[in-house]
């Protein structure tokens, strides 16, 4: 059997319509094809490794990282933290106060304040022979101190270079000098004249350097650097710049365990500025807090002072009139006094002036709510409650007046957010309101109930006479301003205490150290691996796009299947000058697979003993059909089989230069009666293999072919010779090939490999499978040079190069060469 050959009878439509169709993709090929580059990917894994390691010698600039953990005290909530339901309006998570710590650390203003404390808008840095290294202040021998009174060029680095005995030149770049200059006082730019870039200048330190784009000193750093500099360069950023630098480098996480622990992380380029900026931060966040806490407290402490000194002029104006009483009335004592009624009265008053005392401390309290001027709130301890609630709807309420006016930059007065905004205020201040308003009703309802007590302890007095009852009211009404001068006593004392032992709610864990710590970036390994990966994508790429749009034959297999139309032989690459292969190289592997497709060509025209016209075609010109006509006639000549071989492409005449034979007169004149058959058959050195070339070509050449006289020509011609070889034109150019194979027994399609297009089989499959082109058969051509995988698809089809005795100079490519290396080892074990 033919290989390939289908023994269906009977085909559904839908197989039809598939015939013909290729894979859009063809992975095998494609993973071929990259076998055979394979020295692309590595070359490009050499440059891709080079790269790397240069990046990652010179040019990597390591990221370090510090840490530094802290806890935040339980309970310390107050109008400066904000409450839980502020966090959650807000989108944040954790706990209230943790929160509100980590947005203090990630603020502006706290990192300002940073950035202006510390100098961090000055950054040190040191070049070598290629790399640069930032540097931290603990490296640098001198410090720069700008005068910020002066404007300063920013983002433009100038060099100090050590001259020895504390003295410094400064270098200033050939290029970029601007009169755009900044200032540190006003933190913004102004233009000055045009100037020469400043001649280089050696300074000392302490001295002042001056020029039209900098004016600084140098200051000796108390800590001795540990490494000798041969240079430091110093560059200038803006204020705004600083801050937005150092607020990305941050991150604040909380403890999945106990979420008042917090973890404070900063990454940045040289380790020990990690360290210092951490410790440092937190350090000024104790204070911030601490700071914070006592506002309260102090205000409270004024408040209650101010009271006291009130009550005092009324408590002396109180004894004043007692002892005027006791002196000029000589009421030193009242006899048969009820002293139970009266000392009931005494506490009963005494309680009331404390009541009295704390609404006078809600009404202050109050105040400072309705004019928001939070920072004179006092705390609630002095109204006489602590109430949880209240303190947070307080901080909620200061929290959205300062949203409030971040938004009314942004947003008009009637604007959605705006409105969601003020809805929240009114909310909060209902809150707020509605927790003082309970209080005053719970203070005046104590009030009322000691008000009628103290009517019913009175009752009991007013047999007293006028002039008793007289002296009995002066002392109750001393006795109850001393009660409130004692109530506010206590509270100062209490506040006073409060602030004599406060502390900061923030107690550091692990501050901030360097450990030595490795750098965390850049990942070499993952840049390695990324730019490696990169230039590997490159030849991948360009091999995919060359196979996504690469619409030639390529694959055998892939052939067999799309076409479904038997295989007679595969045909290697033809060394030779010319195309008689099979005569001039009879031993090689090209002239046994025409022997090959000679054997199988019976199975295509049956067992008949008339003569066999064999008609050969393709799909366009350079595919190799005259040349499979000429060695096919060739090994059938050779065979003891009386064969001619036809050149009836008329338009494209090829046959007659290989057997030099003159093309004067041939099939072309004889169709057109000018020569008889006699005169155009000539003679080769085959004896049994004649040949009839075209001939001039004419004007008409399909007529001609289609003629009755070209029928009885090859009617004539199966009387005299066993087989007929047909060189027909391409059919995927004219017809005249089609019309042909009416009369032929066997028909040959060659299909060059790496040449003919795909989309050209679709017309001869569909004329297959539809029974208008009988005994047909594929020969694949010019294979084995192109794709070079030596054995592949089975001896006897023409890329067995090496076995035969003419192809003993063939070499096989690398990889055949290493495989086979490869499968000799392993077979001596």
């Amino acid at each position: 059997m033919i290989p390939g050959k289908d023994t269906t009878t009977e085909k559904t439509n839908s197989q039809k319509e598939k015939y013909g169709s290729f894979a859009l993709f063809d992975i095998e090929h494609f993973l071929r094809r990259i076998l055979k580059n394979w020295y692309w990917f590595v070359i490009m894994i050499f440059i891709g490794y080079s790269v790397s390691w240069i990046y990652s010698k010179y040019y990597a600039q390591s990221i370090y990282a510090s840490n530094l953990s802290l806890s935040i005290s339980n309970g310390t909530a107050s109008y400066f933290t904000p409450s839980q339901s502020v966090n959650l309006i807000w989108n944040n998570g954790g706990n209230q106060d943790g929160v509100y710590l980590k947005k203090m650390l990630l603020s502006r203003t706290h990192n300002e304040f940073l950035v202006k404390e510390l100098a961090l808008y000055v950054n040190y840095s040191t070049k070598g022979a290629i790399k640069s290294t930032y540097l931290d202040k603990d490296d640098v021998p001198v410090l720069i101190e700008i005068d910020k009174k002066h404007l300063q060029q920013v983002d433009y680095p100038f060099t100090l270079v050590p001259k020895g005995n504390d003295r410094y030149e400064v270098v200033q770049p050939e290029d970029g000098h601007t009169i755009n200059l900044y200032s540190y006082e006003t933190e913004g730019f102004s233009m000055v004249d045009q100037y020469e870039r400043p001649v280089n200048k050696i300074i000392s330190i302490g001295e002042w350097y001056t020029s039209p784009n900098f004016r600084f000193r140098l200051v000796k750093n108390p800590i001795v650097p540990k490494i000798r500099l041969e240079n430091i360069i110093v560059r200038l950023n803006t204020v705004n710049k600083s801050v937005n630098d150092i607020v990305s480098t941050i991150s604040v996480d909380f403890d999945k365990e106990i979420n008042t622990i917090m973890i404070i992380t900063k990454t940045g380029y040289n380790l020990n500025g990690t360290v210092n900026f951490l410790n440092t931060s937190v350090s000024q966040l104790q204070k911030k807090r601490q700071a914070d806490k006592l506002i309260v407290d102090k205000n409270t402490e004024a408040y209650l002072q101010e009271s006291l000194d009130k009550i005092r002029k009324k408590l002396d104006s109180s004894a004043n009139v007692l002892n005027d009483m006791k002196t000029n009335e000589k009421l030193y004592d009242i006899k048969d006094r009820d002293e139970k009624s009266l000392n009931e009265i005494k506490d009963l008053e005494a309680k009331k002036a404390d009541l009295e005392s704390k609404i006078s401390s809600l009404n202050q309290i109050k105040q400072s709510l309705a004019t928001q001027n939070f920072d004179k709130m006092i705390s609630t301890s002095a109204a006489g409650f602590q109430d949880g609630a209240f303190t947070a709807s307080v901080s909620e309420l200061k929290a959205l007046y300062l949203k409030k006016r971040e938004m009314a930059l942004i947003y008009t007065p009637n604007s959605e957010p705006m409105i969601e905004i003020n809805k929240l205020i009114n909310e909060a201040r209902m809150n707020s309101g509605g927790v003082l308003t309970n209080y005053y009703a719970q203070y005046y309802k104590d009030i009322q109930k000691i008000n009628e007590k103290v009517s019913e302890a009175n009752s009991d007095l007013d047999a007293y006479p006028e002039k008793q009852r007289k002296y009995l009211d002066a002392e109750r009404g001393y006795n109850m301003i001393e009660a409130t001068y004692n109530s506010l006593l206590t509270r100062q004392n209490e506040t006073q205490m409060k602030m004599a032992a406060n502390q900061s709610d923030i107690t550091v864990i692990d501050p901030a150290k360097n450990l030595g710590q490795a750098a965390i970036g850049p990942n070499v390994k993952v840049v390695k691996i990324t730019i490696m990966g990169g230039l590997l994508v490159i030849p991948l790429l360009f091999i995919l796009i060359g196979e996504v749009l690469d619409t030639k034959i390529r694959n055998i297999k892939e052939l067999l299947n799309a076409t479904r139309i038997p295989l007679l032989g595969v045909i290697g690459n033809n060394n030779n000058e010319n195309m008689l292969t099979v005569l001039e190289q009879p031993k090689s592997s090209v002239s046994e697979a025409f022997r090959g497709i000679r054997a199988n060509i019976r199975f295509l025209s049956g067992e008949n003993d008339g003569s066999k016209i064999i008609l050969v075609t393709s799909s366009i010109g350079g595919e190799g059909k005259t040349y499979v006509s000429i060695n096919l006639a060739s090994v059938l000549g050779l065979s003891d089989k009386k064969t001619i071989l036809l050149g009836m492409d008329l338009r494209k005449p090829k046959i007659f230069g290989d057997f030099r034979i003159d093309n004067k007169f041939g099939i072309s004149n004889y169709l057109t009666g000018e020569v008889e058959m006699e005169q155009i058959i000539n003679k080769t050195r085959i004896p049994n293999l004649d040949v009839a070339t075209s001939g001039p070509i004419p004007p008409n050449p399909s007529e001609l072919l289609m003629s009755e006289r070209n029928i009885k020509f090859l009617e004539d011609l199966k009387k005299l010779y066993d087989f007929i070889i047909i060189d027909s034109p391409p059919v995927g150019l004219v017809a005249d090939s089609y019309e042909l194979m009416k009369y032929s027994d066997a028909n040959i399609y060659v299909v060059r490999h790496e040449y003919t297009e795909k989309y050209m089989l679709k017309m001869i499959t569909e004329k297959y499978h539809k029974g208008e082109a009988e005994n047909l058969g594929i020969v694949y051509n010019d294979y084995v040079s192109k794709q070079g995988y030596g054995y592949g698809y089975g001896y006897g089809y023409g890329y067995g190069y090496g076995y035969f005795d003419e192809d003993k100079n063939y070499k096989e490519p690398l990889l055949i060469r290493i495989r086979n290396k490869v499968r000799e080892i392993f077979n001596k074990k």
